[in-house]
């Protein structure tokens, strides 16, 4: 249904006319192109599929970016619409998952909502491009997308978080934490373009915990932070692929504590087995025995 919706208001960002299935071309160049096929919008001719939609959608997010920094504000609003064709008239089956599809829209929604504002924020809508820009490499390069080079940035605020949490600094820790998500905001739909949902998933829990930790109305032990940056760390190091057999990690849990009564009931309990199976093994030797 949301998908639905969102896909509604992105035809209404077209202006009625074709859809180029080549690259980003200015007005009057698609239609010079040999071979050139187009797919009208809402006409139930078939849409672009594999890398070639990716591709293109790549293309015009660089454009749509490079003009953004450049603060060409009419060509970046005419490459958003460009985008949004695009969008419109592909299919990225196979290419990432319902998920992913559904972040795509989401940048793109976001991107037309910053130009469609009262009053454009040049922030936002380079904040928005650059998530789009971010977004439509991952769908076209998932096995080295461009939000991995974010890992150093990821690794300096953990590294961060971890000083703060030694010194007993608890507003340093809200900083370093707070500049995390905003990073990760950045690279979020890119990485769910390109990532399993549960790695992303686990991440989300991770991070959302983290910034929440300080919030209860006992302050957390040093132990406790220090532990919740391990459990962070492996959830980073997973969700950038530097070791892929690491475990998935979901929220820390405290490590469970046996006393001694505990300790001296599992040694029963080994024991026990360990008769048990002592018995059955003899058992097993007299039924052998010839009669």
């Amino acid at each position: 249904m949301l998908t639905g919706l969102m896909l509604c208001w992105l035809l209404t960002g077209l202006n009625g006319g074709e859809v180029s299935a080549y690259g980003v071309y200015g007005p009057g160049e698609a239609g010079n192109k040999t071979g050139h096929a187009s797919v009208a919008a809402g006409s139930g001719s078939p849409v672009q599929t594999g890398g070639s939609g990716a591709q293109r959608l790549e293309q015009a997010a660089e454009a749509l970016y490079n003009y953004v920094l450049k603060g060409d504000i009419a060509k970046a609003r005419q490459e958003s619409e460009e985008i949004s064709k695009i969008f419109v008239s592909s299919s990225f089956e196979g290419q990432t998952s319902v998920e992913g599809v559904n972040a795509l829209s989401g940048v793109i929604v976001d991107l037309k909502a910053a130009f469609a504002a009262a009053q454009i924020v040049p922030e936002k809508i380079e904040a928005a491009a650059a998530r789009v820009r971010l977004a439509a490499n991952s769908l076209n390069h998932p096995r080295q997308p461009m939000w991995q080079q974010y890992y150093k940035l990821f690794r300096e605020d953990l590294n961060d978080m971890e000083k703060s949490a030694a010194a007993g600094d608890l507003e340093g820790w809200k900083t370093a934490v707070t500049r995390l998500q905003s990073r990760y905001d950045t690279i979020r739909p890119a990485v769910v373009i390109s990532s399993r949902p549960e790695v992303v998933n686990a991440f989300d829990s991770w991070l959302s915990y983290a910034a929440g930790v300080t919030a209860s109305a006992q302050p957390p032990e040093r132990s406790r932070l220090l532990e919740i940056i391990s459990y962070g760390q492996d959830a980073v190091r997973v969700m950038f692929g530097k070791e892929r057999d690491e475990p998935v990690l979901s929220l820390p849990l405290s490590p469970q504590k046996y006393g001694a009564w505990g300790l001296l009931a599992g040694a029963f309990i080994l024991s026990a087995l360990a008769y048990a199976g002592y018995r059955k093994y003899r058992g097993e030797q007299e039924d052998l025995k010839p009669v």
